[in-house]
């Protein structure tokens, strides 16, 4: 057995005893959260939404209810359920709760994330976004995986946990280790599946090893089992000393994740990220029941997601830990624009980001899609923020990282976004009001090309020429350009008739027009 697989099956075997009710203890501070800052004790849980969620349906363009009615009219939300969140964009009603952590403060929203040249596949696609590559490189480790091998001591596994670092540093809620947390030499995060029933892995005899590669396999297995039982038994202490303050929705298996999570982090346990997952959003069919759009798979999923954000938001401020705690979600990629006929939809390119705690900037980032009935049947929501900048971001203002070594971890284009506010001191946020960036395209539609204007402040500009399934056609520009404004013309003359998508990035400040070819 390969080592990085029974690893997995380790620590799928080693969970926490589940024990509620007793009083909220601190256990003393651990020499972890010193690796990158000694005051940073944050929180990172990452919710994964399995199978590709629908964007449109859940974060919608109120200002382009024309189009959706021609493109999606089987499956859209009707305009007067949408709740708003802006003059412009709504959410899904099942999902009306965004809106109320807006408004005190505790939740964001990306618009349109991806990353160029988006591959549809779910596992390549979920590759990709595990890993923090781009499309065209395979990466064996994840993004929180080389995060944690620059702050933890070289040689890990080996030697942990110990005295100083007793506490696992990733937990994965569920039956598999996550791939973001693959390190060089092993991965980070260690299974907790089902917290009442706690097996012991059997340790053995510790009789002599043959010095042979089969006594170093066998070396590494006592090793391996040795640490799954000692990480397992400072969980169970730690779900020992903690206690849940709301009760969560019994059948529902995210918001029975996040209460293990609280309890854990209540109970003092000191991991700094923490993995859980809901699946059912590859929305293929019975999106919506037809005739019914705020029924159907989709509004069920959404409603679970809000039940069990809703449960473990309360719990985490009742507890006290809630400016620790940040939760974003992700997905592989989002849906296509136009609905199929058995009211659903099919995989597509990018879609939002939502982000709950204290410490988010509570804002929409991002613009409306354009949308019209001359989208194509392969369409998808063209990318407006690459992930990786998003990952990068929670890099430097949640666990403090220099941009420098985020550009190594991740990419050298990283360009920091305003998505989280100072619970203390992170990002100053007026630097990108005072961004301006205005852009149009004509002729559009056209038949040989268009004129890309826009005017701009002195600053560095990056233009790219995207196809409608969110393939990198050419690359147009990438250069600084003075205070002013600016004419680029655009030959698309050797391109197939279609729509393309121009996206112009200045700093933190993205714009994406959408361009029609004509035969």
């Amino acid at each position: 057995m390969k080592r990085r697989n029974f690893l997995q099956a380790a620590t799928a075997a080693s969970v926490p005893l589940f024990v509620n009710g007793t009083p909220l203890q601190a256990m003393a501070s651990s020499p972890l959260f010193n690796l990158v800052n000694p005051d940073n004790d944050k929180v990172l849980v990452l919710i994964q939404l399995l199978g590709g969620n629908d964007g449109l349906n859940t974060i919608i363009p109120l200002d382009q209810y024309t189009g959706l009615a021609q493109v999606r009219e089987n499956i859209m939300i009707p305009e007067e359920f949408a709740i708003p969140l802006t003059d412009t964009v709504g959410v899904h009603p099942g999902l009306s709760v965004v809106r109320n952590f807006m408004e005190e403060g505790k939740a964001g929203v990306v618009r349109a994330v991806g990353y160029p040249n988006q591959n549809r596949s779910h596992f390549r696609s979920m590759d990709i976004w595990s890993s923090g590559s781009s499309a065209e490189d395979n990466w064996s480790t994840g993004w929180l995986g080389r995060y944690l091998d620059t702050v933890v001591d070289a040689g890990y596994p080996e030697g942990y946990p110990n005295e100083e670092h007793p506490h696992p540093f990733a937990i994965t809620m569920g039956g598999n280790v996550s791939e973001t947390c693959q390190g060089l030499l092993a991965n980070y995060s260690h299974v907790v599946y089902d917290p009442l029933s706690l097996n012991p892995l059997l340790e053995g005899e510790g009789s002599m090893l043959p010095e042979t590669p089969y006594g170093d396999e066998l070396a590494f297995l006592r090793q391996s089992i040795e640490q799954a039982n000692a990480y397992g038994e400072v969980i169970t202490e730690a779900a020992e000393m903690g206690a849940n303050t709301v009760v969560y929705p019994a059948s529902n298996r995210l918001a029975r994740q996040l209460k293990n999570v609280a309890l854990l982090l209540s109970g003092g346990l000191q991991t700094k990220i923490f993995i859980v997952s809901m699946g059912g959003f590859d929305t293929h069919a019975n999106q919506v029941i037809g005739g019914s759009p705020l029924g159907g798979e989709h509004a069920q999923l959404l409603k679970a997601l809000a039940q069990a954000m809703t449960s473990f938001q309360i719990d985490l401020e009742n507890l006290g830990l809630e400016q620790r705690v940040l939760s974003m979600t992700f997905s592989e990629f989002g849906r296509r624009i136009r609905s199929n006929a058995s009211f659903g939809t099919d995989h597509g390119t990018a879609g939002p980001i939502m982000l709950f705690g204290p410490c988010v900037n509570p804002q929409v980032l991002g613009e409306n899609p354009e949308i019209d009935s001359h989208m194509g049947n392969s369409e998808g929501i063209p990318m407006q923020y690459d992930f990786r900048d998003v990952y990068g971001s929670v890099l430097v203002d949640w666990f403090e990282l220099e941009e420098d070594q985020v550009r190594n971890l991740l990419y050298q284009d990283f360009t920091r976004l305003p998505i989280l506010e100072p619970c203390e001191n992170i990002t100053n946020s007026e630097e990108v009001e005072e961004l301006e960036l205005a852009v149009d395209t004509f002729p559009n539609p056209c038949r040989e090309g268009f004129t890309l204007s826009f005017q701009c402040q002195r600053a560095h500009i990056r233009i790219t020429l995207f196809d409608s399934v969110g393939a990198v056609v050419r690359q147009l520009a990438d250069k600084t350009l003075p205070q002013g404004r600016h004419r680029l013309q655009v030959d698309l003359s050797r391109l197939p008739a279609g729509a393309y998508f121009v996206r112009l990035q200045m700093g933190q400040k993205v714009q994406t027009k959408r361009v029609l070819k004509l035969g």
